[in-house]
């Protein structure tokens, strides 16, 4: 039997980098977490610490920084491709680079009902993500990008039903046709192309889910999901596949009987844990897997 190093990388983990545009008075900001993972050439480092082949995790930090002036942060999509390709070009042993980035997203406060030019709050919605996978060099250089979100709370208080579910002697489930419906999503969609408007595809995603979940009868969160995945796959060809992952936040009627007040589904128990916990992947079955491309680095995005 023999011991080998099995598979590796190594990168620099969540780098905040706020970027100002300020080329006039009305100021720009964007706000992101940027992870880069390297993989290659790297045995000598684990095997005997040989460190020759090592691009310095700190040395990836200040590029992921200075890129975000150099190259620009208009979308997190294309400064993810950027920085990826730059590692991969430039490091003769740098085989594949994955950048992983959260964007946080502000808004302007207002003075007198006008926007402020360089004043901002932190919006409380959910977080934009995007992993980017880049590999080779030249006609063999592929590029793969994820593009998504997490933490998208939303909830519809009717519209929504859990019926007809197996049953054993452990289930005290009651059936209802009339609930409330809630989860924090995180959706990830993988893209064919890298010509694609990030920014206006982003939202057209986002509003396609939200407006999904709102209108659809759900017979059960899992529908849903399906559902949704199934509309956004519709309206862009150029997404190949679509995952989704909910946790069911439950609300539960709360028993107002012991003090004689009638609840007629109108007070409720948030209830965080434990949680069902839904998933799901709505795919074209005509397009190539990615795997690798699914791999997370720090399990942020």
């Amino acid at each position: 039997m023999a011991i080998v190093l099995g598979s590796n990388r190594y990168g620099k983990a969540e780098n905040r980098v706020v970027r100002i545009y300020r080329d006039t008075s009305r100021h720009e900001i964007r706000d992101i977490n940027v992870s880069s993972a390297l993989r290659g050439d790297f045995a000598a480092a684990y095997l005997e610490g040989d460190q020759s082949k090592i691009l310095p995790t700190d040395t990836q930090k200040q590029t992921a920084y200075s890129f975000s002036k150099e190259k620009g942060l208009t979308s997190i999509e294309t400064y993810a491709l950027e920085l990826g390709a730059h590692f991969v070009d430039s490091v003769e042993y740098v085989e594949s680079a994955r950048i992983e980035v959260e964007e946080f997203e502000w808004q302007r406060v207002l003075v007198d009902g006008t926007e402020h030019d360089h004043t901002w709050v932190r919006k409380g919605q959910e977080v934009r993500t995007a992993a980017v996978t880049v590999t080779g060099s030249g006609d063999e250089r592929t590029n793969v990008v994820i593009g998504g979100f997490k933490d998208l709370i939303i909830l519809k208080s009717t519209g929504s039903e859990f019926t007809g579910f197996y049953e054993d002697p452990y289930t005290l489930l009651e059936p209802t046709r009339d609930r409330v419906m809630a989860t924090s999503l995180i959706a990830k969609w993988r893209f064919t192309s890298t010509d694609v408007d990030w920014e206006a595809t982003y939202l057209g995603i986002k509003k396609i889910i939200i407006e999904t979940f709102a209108t659809l009868h759900s017979l059960a969160l899992q529908q849903t999901l399906y559902e949704m995945g199934k509309a956004v796959l519709e309206a862009y060809d150029f997404i190949a596949e679509i995952r989704f992952q909910a946790p069911n936040k439950h609300h539960f009627l709360f028993n107002l009987a012991p003090f004689g007040v009638e609840n007629n589904n109108e007070v409720f128990n948030a209830d965080d844990r434990p949680y069902g916990l839904i998933e799901a992947t709505v795919i074209r079955d005509d397009v190539p897997p990615a795997p690798a491309a699914w791999d997370p680095y720090t399990g942020l995005v």
